[in-house]
């Protein structure tokens, strides 16, 4: 098992790349670089690629709908090249509230984008010929008569670094993680409970797989929670539920929620509806209040080392490759925290 964060909060980025700096002395092994609807992603991973040496660096994500897929590949080679092969390209769907309210773009048949931008990414990074694409949401080059009639079919002037730049996508519902099962390098969910996994992820992992193309290498599961270790830390659980809270309440209209369905396959119905109608009504502090203490304990590691030790080896058994963690504590603990988890996973 690897260990992978999200870039640390910091006031100033430069803080925080100094931070991954000293995380990747540690023993990091990736760091995801997040864009939401912030400063953009790929100008903090040039940049941390210039500072940095041997951590990989991810998107973390990039939204499939604000780019072009040809802008994507054309992303990931270069990153792939400056950081000499440590570039993961992270994709995700976002959600409507992004992509629709942020980009002004439909949010429309995301699983059908998502399978044909991985399809045009790695057919530019293949530089086999000329690129050309007829699918349902992307025509390359534009017909005629959606455009001047000009365009022609063209290949990348780089060669790609790496023809095989590996994908990460971020996904929750079941026609998502049988997609990324089947196409993807890498895994990437949220809110992750392993002795709930199988129940909530099981089935979708399953036909995925059934349909993986055996020239791609076994999937990655990125996923984790937050890390405190020590003999009175129980009370970090609850630095956990206003974020908790804000997906399972408030990220999405009723219905297009993402994260409140992945709680409710969790056996949490009750909770992730009540959750949602105090987020939805205001009542923002109830709703972190409603937060069951078992799925905060499911998802995150905090408790004594003994402890910790037990649901790192849980998170394993849910076939996890990377722990995705968010240490808690001053730069100096989460360091210290990095250092312990490393240990323990080697």
């Amino acid at each position: 098992m690897k260990l992978s964060m999200l870039l640390p909060y910091s006031n100033r980025f430069s803080e925080a790349v100094d931070r991954v700096v000293e995380l990747e002395k540690a023993g990091l092994d990736l760091i995801y670089v997040p864009e939401a609807y912030a400063a953009d992603a790929v100008s903090a991973m040039g940049y941390l690629a210039a500072k940095t040496e041997t951590v990989q660096i991810g998107s973390g994500i990039l939204p499939i709908y604000s780019r072009t897929p040809t802008l994507l590949a054309m992303t990931a080679v270069g990153m792939d090249e400056i950081s000499n092969g440590r570039f993961i390209l992270g994709l995700g769907a976002s959600g409507p509230q992004v992509i629709e309210g942020f980009h002004g773009i439909p949010y429309k048949a995301p699983l059908g984008h998502t399978r044909e931008a991985i399809d045009i990414c790695r057919k530019v990074w293949a530089r086999e010929e000329k690129l050309t694409y007829d699918g349902k949401y992307y025509t390359l080059p534009l017909p005629e008569d959606q455009g001047t009639g000009l365009g022609k079919p063209l290949k990348i002037i780089t060669h790609p670094l790496r023809p095989n730049i590996p994908i990460h996508i971020a996904s929750l519902g079941p026609k998502n993680v049988e997609l990324t099962a089947e196409l993807a390098e890498g895994w990437l969910p949220m809110l992750f409970m392993p002795s709930k996994a199988d129940l909530a992820f099981g089935d979708a992992l399953k036909v995925g797989h059934t349909k993986r193309d055996k020239s791609l290498p076994p999937l990655d599961i990125v996923a984790g929670g937050m890390v405190a270790i020590g003999e009175d830390v129980k009370k970090y659980l609850d630095y956990g539920r206003p974020n908790t809270a804000l997906y399972v309440g408030g990220m999405g209209a009723k219905g297009r929620n993402f994260y409140n369905s992945l709680v409710q396959r969790y056996g949490f119905e009750r909770e992730a509806l009540e959750i949602q109608e105090l987020y939805l009504s205001g009542k923002k502090k109830e709703a972190e209040a409603a937060v069951p203490v078992e799925l905060l304990e499911g998802m995150n590691l905090v408790g004594p080392e003994s402890y910790v030790r037990e649901k790192v080896a849980e998170f394993a058994e849910a076939g996890v490759t990377y722990l995705n963690i968010g240490p808690v504590g001053s730069p100096a603990e989460q360091m210290r925290i990095v250092e312990k988890l490393k240990e323990i996973v080697s």
